[in-house]
């Protein structure tokens, strides 16, 4: 839809001039300006005590003596609107300008202009943009950091969490650099109404501290809703000047003003939106898509080819087979960690190869390596009958994680039973295509038992999982109902499919749980949601399975980081690393992770379902940049730190954490993901 810019005069004559754009946007002027954004139904406006606000002074973590100014002039050159202002202060005076413009997309873009004609130095100042939308407990959504409010992390732990509800006094500012996506929601359920502010990301001169940038967010008053830009401040759950730094809470990031001096000029620019939903919660994903549009994340030939990501992650695999008094299989740890463990799902996947090595074959044992048709056949064999060893628990769930020291199964949760369970029906799957290949009747007898148990617990009137965790049982339980004629397990997995929708459409809590050490948002409950969707749609061929895909893989999406993020001196930057097609993990661990490669493959199937060329390219970036960080032995760590954010290492000084990269948790999930998601793409006969 498209926009309507107004400037409305209150008093005094007007003039009218307007835009030369089909949307019939128009534009009125006078000597006394209001600035508001409409598309007709809606409105977002500039505060009413001035177009512009900075602050002079710094007082009790917090940008102090704000000084608002209204627009004194304006005007057109061509499709562009610009006003000008002057604010006058002992110290000399400074020009504002905002100049706006319609987008083709049918946003309204503006660059604003703040420069410094004092004789000295302007100390301690914050330069800021404000937008205000009416209404109060509107829906704050921002990407890889707010999700509707983080309701469910702030109903289990809400000091790890930034948490947001819309109520008068709170407000949610993070730095631009940690947003994957730079913009900021506000949706309205009651009117069916949204608005989206969309920010280019930039470092601030003049900042105090070596690397400030621009902060991105969001403060509600009584009545009002701001959409906020500040040169530096940040802040949230009630505390000024603290950065989501750490896991469970946060880390003082204070005296963020600005000195500039004399002849300084400092731009911001950014993009409105304003527009209908159909639903509510679904006001998230039209900015998605225009953050998309807007950054084109679709060059993939700049980073590793696809054969050299299979060669060099098959090469590390083949280092981490286990073998140990019986047991045989893939190490979660690294030789050298003391520890031998082969565990199924999460971190461990010592399933997966079962199911990639196969599809793998043919071009694993094309090349020099340590990889033959023999030794895929063995391991695969050997792995996925050890494995189908596993026992069973009182709660229908098997043990995932086996010990070798002990000789024992023990540990066992939904989030790695279901990965398992799922990697074990592809794996079964593919090898009845290529019939006398493998003996899978021990892969049959443990899959069959394990989605028996699962059915009785999913079709159980009790039945009330706590998060989205036990949504990765939908796919296999959907794979195995069409394996072994089970009419039991499709009835399980549509009606698992069934309260997760119900759950989260609306975004009353957005999906969840899906990490083992996080408790709150994330992109793998999202993850176990879109790919129980998708897969319940491709088995079950309905069309409500595609919708409900279709949202839950745009919440994935917006994990996705769409830029490439500059980043100070430290190890990322020594790498030329490049952030884009990587994820955020959640709203508490804020830092990089590549597990994006995992649902790449069903990004690009949703992208040949609808007919959407932006989501297949998309795919090939988010596979193809996660190789970056391998090192010669093919191994990579796990925790990119974009932002000021930190889980490893020393993590005293906040103003030392971003740029950093942790390389020391090489769990095997991290090279067993490439794999699968390789195999994946060539049964889908994609070529990445």
């Amino acid at each position: 839809m498209k926009k309507t810019l107004f400037l409305l005069l209150f008093a005094g004559l007007c003039a009218t001039a307007s835009w030369s754009l089909a949307a019939q946007t128009r534009l009125v002027t006078g000597s006394d300006l209001s600035v508001v954004f409409t598309d007709g139904a809606d409105t977002l406006r500039a505060p009413a005590e001035g177009l512009w606000s900075i602050a002079t002074e710094w007082k009790d973590d917090w940008p102090d003596r704000w000084i608002h100014v209204r627009p004194q002039e304006s005007e057109t050159a061509g499709e562009w609107t610009i006003l000008r202002g002057t604010l006058n202060l002992p110290q000399g005076k400074m020009l504002l300008s905002d100049a706006y413009s319609p987008t083709a997309d049918g946003m309204v873009r503006c660059i604003r202009r703040f420069e410094w004609k004092g004789p000295d130095t302007l100390r301690h100042a914050t330069l800021s943009v404000r937008l205000q939308k009416s209404g109060n407990g509107l829906s704050m959504f921002a990407p890889g950091i707010v999700y509707y409010g983080n309701a469910n992390g702030a109903a289990v732990n809400p000091a790890a969490v930034p948490v947001w509800t819309g109520a008068p006094g709170e407000f949610a500012i993070f730095e631009d650099h940690r947003y994957p996506m730079p913009f900021v929601m506000l949706e309205d359920a009651a009117s069916l109404r949204a608005i989206a502010v969309h920010t280019v990301p930039s470092p601030v001169r003049g900042a105090v501290l070596g690397d400030q940038w621009w902060s991105l967010g969001a403060e509600a008053s009584e009545g009002i809703t701001e959409v906020v830009m500040y040169s530096g401040p940040i802040g949230y759950n009630g505390v000024h000047s603290v950065a989501k730094a750490r896991q469970k809470t946060s880390m003082r990031y204070a005296d963020t003003w600005i000195d500039l001096e004399p002849g300084r000029i400092v731009e911001k620019e950014f993009f409105i939106d304003l527009y209908g939903i159909s639903r509510k919660g679904t006001g998230f994903q039209q900015p998605l898509y225009s953050s998309l549009d807007r950054y084109k994340p679709y060059d993939a030939d700049r980073f590793s080819g696809f054969e050299e990501i299979v060669s060099g992650k098959a090469r590390f695999a083949a280092s981490r087979w286990l073998e140990s008094e019986g047991a045989c299989g893939f190490d979660m740890y690294d030789k050298r960690a003391g520890r031998k463990h082969i565990v199924m799902g999460w971190c461990g996947q010592a399933d997966s190869p079962g199911y990639s090595l196969q599809v793998l074959e043919p071009m694993l044992t094309a090349e020099a390596g340590p990889w033959t048709a023999d030794g895929i056949h063995d391991k695969v064999h050997r792995s996925l009958d050890f494995l189908s060893g596993c026992t069973f628990r009182d709660d229908g769930l098997f043990h995932v994680r086996y010990d070798c020291e002990s000789g024992k199964w023990e540990k066992g949760d939904p989030v790695s039973c279901g990965q398992a369970m799922y990697n074990f029906a592809k794996a079964i799957e593919y090898a009845r295509k290529h019939p006398g290949t493998y003996d899978t009747s021990k892969w049959e007898d443990f899959l069959k038992r394990a989605c028996d148990k699962t059915s009785d617990r999913i079709l159980a009137c009790k039945w009330d999982p706590a998060s989205t965790a036990e949504a990765f049982f939908i796919a296999p339980l959907a794979i195995s109902s069409k394996l072994f004629s089970k009419p039991r397990y499709r009835k399980a997995a549509e009606k698992a499919a069934k309260l997760f929708a119900e759950r989260h459409l609306e975004m009353d809590g957005c999906y969840w749980g899906g990490t083992l050490d996080a408790t709150c948002e994330d992109k793998e409950g999202a993850w176990a949601a879109f790919q129980g969707f998708l897969e319940c749609y491709e088995r079950f061929s309905e069309a409500k399975y595609l919708d409900w895909a279709k949202h839950a893989m745009d919440v994935c999406l917006s994990y996705v980081a769409v830029w490439d993020i500059p980043l100070p001196a430290g190890r990322l930057a020594d790498r030329g690393f490049k952030s884009t097609g990587w994820t955020v993990v959640s709203p508490q661990n804020q830092h990089l992770d590549v597990y994006g490669v995992l649902f790449a493959p069903e990004v690009c199937r949703m992208g040949r379902i609808l007919g959407d060329e932006r989501l297949v390219k998309l795919s090939k970036v988010m596979y193809r940049t996660c190789y970056q960080l391998t090192d010669a032995y093919g191994s990579q760590g796990e925790q990119v730190q974009h932002t000021n954010f930190a889980q490893h290492g020393d993590m005293s000084n906040v103003y030392k954490l971003r740029g950093g990269y942790s390389e020391s948790w090489t769990v095997f999930w991290i090279t067993a993901h490439f794999l699968n998601a390789a195999a994946r793409f060539i049964e889908a006969g994609e070529e990445i």
